[in-house]
């Protein structure tokens, strides 16, 4: 999964860095989730490989809230990067004229920043909260990264105030977030309702199918984790754990795999590409 990952999203990059076609805010921002899923995976990945191959189980605290903050930053980035592919999807079909002039370089770079921005800061302070609790229980989480509820879980003290952070970011990022993508799949279903042919009707959904499943796919694993993590007391623990890595391991490899199968563009660039390397 790893490696098909890593394949992928650099795949993904290369194709649009060649080709001077697909230098748009669509490409762009497809470009910034490749380079999310490149950090996630290799935020966690290496580690779990080293346990599985080296059974090497330890890690030192710093390093544990150092790949904490990275995991939960980098999925507040993704969360906001799906937004950001609503809203060019929404403008390209709800307002195609003015596609090229609200979604311009320097606009698409603005948003960019900000995803970054607001995954960066609203995260920080939950490797520091986890920092400052005692720890005097066992050392040991049944997990293959840091996870944090289950890390903050082992301090002997109230670790309440860690809890009601993380899941306020959780539920303000995930919640407006949702209803953002929500709101733009709204005005976008409208508007192709509208179109006078069935066929016109499907061509344009198509460009929406991509980002739909790749919604479908970071979305429902993660909140199903995060809420059986605090909800689900009677979800057996081995069930938890497979959740857990699946919401981190399975976007990663299968977003560049549905854009390369579903987006028509990257798809003749990398047969063009393997054509010319044949001849």
């Amino acid at each position: 999964m790893y490696m098909i990952a890593i394949l992928g999203n650099f795949t993904i990059l290369f194709i649009v860095k060649r080709e001077p076609s697909l230098h748009e805010p669509m490409y762009y921002f497809l470009c910034m989730l490749a380079i999310n899923d490149l950090v996630l995976s290799t935020s966690i990945l290496p580690k779990m490989l080293s346990i599985f191959w080296f059974n090497s189980r330890e890690i030192n605290f710093s390093a544990c809230l150092t790949q904490l903050y990275f995991i939960l930053s980098f999925s507040t980035m993704q969360s906001g990067i799906l937004v950001a592919m609503a809203f060019d999807r929404y403008v390209a079909i709800c307002d195609p004229l003015r596609h090229s002039t609200i979604l311009t370089n320097p606009m698409v770079a603005n948003i960019g920043l900000a995803v970054v921005l607001r995954g960066a800061i609203l995260v920080l302070p939950i490797p520091f909260l986890a920092r400052r609790w005692p720890y005097c229980r066992t050392n040991i989480i049944p997990h293959t990264y840091c996870e944090h509820i289950v890390v903050v879980k082992l301090a002997c003290a109230d670790i309440s105030l860690s809890s009601y952070y993380s899941l306020s970011v959780a539920f303000l990022v995930i919640g407006l977030d949702v209803f953002f993508i929500a709101v733009s799949y709204t005005g976008i279903l409208r508007a192709i309702l509208s179109l006078p042919t069935k066929d016109a009707r499907l061509k344009t959904f198509g460009t929406c199918g991509s980002h739909l499943c790749v919604i479908l796919a970071s979305y429902i694993p993660a909140l199903f984790s995060f809420l059986t993590h605090r909800f689900g007391h009677n979800v057996a623990l081995h069930l938890h754990i497979l959740v857990a890595n699946v919401y981190l391991l399975l976007p990663p490899m299968l977003n560049p795999i549905i854009y390369g199968v579903r987006t028509q563009q990257i798809r003749d660039r990398l047969l063009q590409l393997f054509t010319r390397k044949g001849t």
